[in-house]
């Protein structure tokens, strides 16, 4: 991509990379992201005619493509449980300038689908586990679901020649206690577990400071077991400071978004389920792009609105994050933009 034709926002920042969100529903209620209280068997998901169709999606993601976008990562809620999920896969890989496609999933039903994924042109999974154990497994996922299927699904991926990543939320008192054992099950695999710091994303979650383990901690408690060594970023926007074993038994990622933010190198703009752009992952307010799709906008019209969205775009919450910003301002909810 030519830095001719690169996005760059108010502090200097490029759009790189595009999560897209494919649906708002989920098959768990993680604590973190869609607790149970909130999103109980009356919550009303979007219905189906306001989610993007896929055509919508191809459109708006070849338009990001040719102003910058080299990777997109499909999210949820949980991506897979949007039908025929293979099919916008291979319509997107059919996107010139594309460079990668990548999903977020809990991988409860990634054993069936790996295959094909791979086959329509997914090139990485990210798996969602909080937990190697089943008892601290089924209250972090809150719907009881044991490790089984999850382990089967991260297996059928890498089966099928997916590039396997594992990210772990990892919450004070709550699974600090599984670090080390997550650590230990995946030495060694090939895969890379990353540890990510509880955030305040959306407002359901009840998040607090004193409930976040930081990096350092995080780092040291695996580092009393398995020696590390830092490694430098692998690009440009890398969200995770990573880390690999001494003894040569693989990597591991901490993603620090508060208590070592990564704001001034952020190239992520997110589009939720229904259409509408989000360029933070804690913003309160998107800009819906359903809507002029649907009225008949040109794609010149459209360019020029995600130009003037990103030109003026100066979000930097992780590095500006105080009590007071967490519990008065108005966040969308993380199932509802993916991570």
């Amino acid at each position: 991509m030519s830095t001719e034709t690169l996005l760059y926002d108010q502090l200097k920042r490029p759009l790189r990379d595009l999560r897209i969100s494919v649906t708002d529903r989920c098959n768990f209620r993680c604590r973190y992201c869609m607790p149970e209280e909130t999103f109980g068997p009356d919550y009303e998901f979007l219905p189906k005619t306001s989610l993007l169709q896929f055509e919508e999606i191809t459109r708006l993601a070849r338009l990001f493509v040719e102003m910058g976008v080299e990777k997109i990562r499909l999210t949820g809620g949980e991506p897979l449980l949007r039908r025929d999920l293979d099919v916008l896969i291979g319509m997107l890989s059919q996107i010139k300038g594309l460079e990668d496609i990548a999903l977020t999933t809990n991988a409860s039903l990634l054993k069936k689908s790996a295959l094909k994924l791979k086959q329509a042109g997914l090139t990485r999974v990210n798996v969602s586990l909080d937990a190697i154990h089943d008892e601290t497994f089924g209250k972090m996922n809150g719907r009881g679901t044991k490790i089984k299927p999850v382990l089967e699904g991260i297996q059928a991926a890498a089966d099928a020649g997916l590039q396997v990543k594992i990210n772990m939320v990892v919450q004070k008192g709550i699974n600090d206690h599984e670090i080390v054992p997550m650590a230990s099950y995946f030495r060694n695999s090939g895969h890379i577990v990353r540890f990510i710091e509880y955030m305040d994303v959306g407002n359901s979650n009840g998040w607090k400071f004193d409930h976040v383990m930081n990096k350092k901690d995080i780092i040291d408690q695996i580092a009393e077991t398995f020696p590390l060594k830092s490694v430098d970023a692998a690009y440009f926007g890398e969200v995770a400071s990573r880390y690999q074993y001494e003894d040569g038994s693989g990597e591991i990622g901490v993603i620090s978004s508060v208590s070592d933010s990564f704001c001034s190198s952020c190239t992520r703009a997110r589009l939720s389920a229904d259409g509408a752009l989000y360029t933070c992952l804690f913003a309160s307010k998107g800009t819906s792009l359903r809507n002029p799709l649907r009225n008949g906008a040109t794609d010149e019209e459209l360019r020029t609105m995600l130009t003037n969205l990103w030109n003026g775009r100066h979000d930097r919450y992780s590095d500006e994050r105080t009590e007071e910003s967490v519990l008065n301002r108005d966040k969308i909810e993380m199932s509802f933009i993916g991570g």
